[in-house]
């Protein structure tokens, strides 16, 4: 266990070592959340006035929507790199070594991991920059970065083994496109659950996107309920297991196909 918790921390450093050298890339990944803060912040401020949203700023209920939005859209891009280690033959090198087959997985999942962190304090800053407000402190905000890493782990580990069985841009790229609008929509990320018609409320108490928003902003309000915190944060935790354990049964299906 400890050589392929260390191998996995060797793939890791890897990949953080490609992140380093492309400081731009982490600047274009934040554009997008930043627009949907400050953007949808402003075009939508007055709808808190419905009622249903437990504050009575729109930008504090969509912090955390705005980082479990970012955490999903990032990694479900994970089998692209994949993919790419697929085409360029570097994974099959790696075959030939006696490093871990789940080393070789999870490596990048790890490392979208840490960048999900990142990516995610950097957010909950600027909306606190812009005038919002967290009740739940800094244990709430832990939170609400832990969800969207065990959020962006299960959808990363999935577009990796997508990447294993479809192994082309173009299906990753098509199936991608189709569900982060509607997955993002089925949720509370944007409007309150009673304002919501009632089959989507149904649909989204099954949508892990919106298991992560829920629990986050729980545990970021002044008085969370502990105990949808800890259900949500612990089928998030039970899927993500899921997720990296097929993940790494796709690769040995791939290892024995090559």
């Amino acid at each position: 266990m400890s050589t392929a918790v260390s191998q996995t921390w060797y793939m890791t450093q890897r990949q953080l070592m490609v992140f380093a050298r492309q400081p731009a890339y982490a600047i274009i990944t934040l554009i997008q959340p930043v627009i949907w803060l400050f953007l949808f912040g402003a075009l939508f401020r007055k709808v808190v006035e419905l009622g249903g949203f437990g504050t009575t700023s729109y930008l504090d209920y969509l912090v955390p929507g705005v980082v479990v939005m970012s955490a999903l859209s990032s990694n479900m891009w994970a089998g692209m790199g994949t993919l790419e280690e697929i085409q360029r033959g570097t994974l099959n090198r790696f075959l030939t070594t006696p490093v871990s087959r789940a080393a070789l997985m999870n490596g990048n999942v790890v490392n979208n991991g840490l960048i999900t962190a990142l990516q995610s304090v950097v957010i909950v800053l600027l909306g606190l920059a812009g005038g919002a407000d967290y009740p739940g402190g800094i244990s709430g905000v832990a939170i609400l970065v832990l969800a969207s890493v065990l959020l962006g782990t299960i959808f990363g580990a999935l577009s990796n083994a997508l990447g294993m069985l479809v192994r082309e841009r173009e299906s990753i790229i098509g199936i991608n496109t189709f569900l982060l609008l509607p997955l993002t929509f089925l949720s509370s990320a944007f409007m309150a659950p009673s304002q919501m018609p009632g089959w989507m409320r149904h649909i989204a108490d099954f949508n892990p996107l919106d298991w992560a928003m829920v629990a986050g902003r729980s545990a970021m309000s002044e008085h969370p309920d502990w105990g949808g915190v800890l259900g949500r944060s612990g089928a998030l935790l039970a899927l993500a297991v899921v997720a990296v354990w097929l993940s790494i049964r796709t690769f040995r299906s791939y290892q024995r196909s090559v």
